[in-house]
């Protein structure tokens, strides 16, 4: 690990996906530990929390996203700046995987690095009578012809959520020892260390070296 990567104390995340697909409502569930049903249409927002980790303090931003992407410039500005992606599809939509699909081809482009951290997060796991998204068929896809990280994740039910923000961190070298960090947040969302067994993961056929 590099001394430029031991030393980072900010980090910028970055929730790309199509309209709807519940990009905002994963950020507001790990920030506020709420849900709103209501549909708001996000322009662009920057959120930011401190923790100190071992001493340090960790400033953590997390970019969230419109699903039009009005502003290419911006947009290309933004991956350029950003550490680590999450990419949002929704299980009820295919269409929304398909643009999950243009978005990891854009950012690998423009990062020049196929390396770089990305978390693909199949949202509304909590609608499982209407998916129309197979977590197998993704799961293939994305952990094995990727080389990348896969979640289902529900920020209705609260499923998953932290796990989405741990390994999107821990991609970028941050201290895996997140959670003590969070549970002294614990009146912001109390219920972080209680998020059940994760599934297991798939073996990968390549991966990423980090010196």
């Amino acid at each position: 690990m590099s001394l430029a990567v031991k030393e980072k104390t900010t980090v910028r995340l970055v929730f790309f996906g199509a309209a709807g697909v519940g990009k905002t409502a994963l950020i507001q569930r790990f920030l506020q530990d709420k849900f709103d049903p209501k549909y708001k249409r996000t322009v662009e927002e920057l959120h930011s929390i401190e923790n100190v980790i071992d001493g340090v303090k960790i400033k953590i931003e997390i970019m969230d996203t419109s699903g039009s992407y009005s502003f290419p410039a911006m947009k290309k500005l933004c991956i350029r700046n950003s550490d680590a992606f999450a990419l949002v599809y929704s299980i009820d939509d295919p269409e929304s995987f398909e643009e999950v699909r243009r978005l990891r081809d854009e950012v690998l482009e423009i990062k020049e690095d196929k390396c770089t951290p990305i978390v693909v997060v199949g949202n509304k796991a909590d609608q499982e009578n209407q998916r129309q998204v197979l977590a197998e068929d993704v799961m293939s896809t994305v952990e094995l012809d990727w080389n990348a990280s896969y979640l289902e994740a529900s920020a209705k039910d609260n499923t998953n959520v932290i796990d989405v923000f741990k390994e999107l961190l821990q991609q970028v070298n941050l201290p895996s020892r997140l959670s003590p960090a969070l549970h002294r947040r614990r009146e912001t969302y109390p219920k972080v260390l209680d998020l059940g067994v994760r599934r297991p993961r798939m073996n990968k056929t390549n991966s990423c070296t980090i010196s």
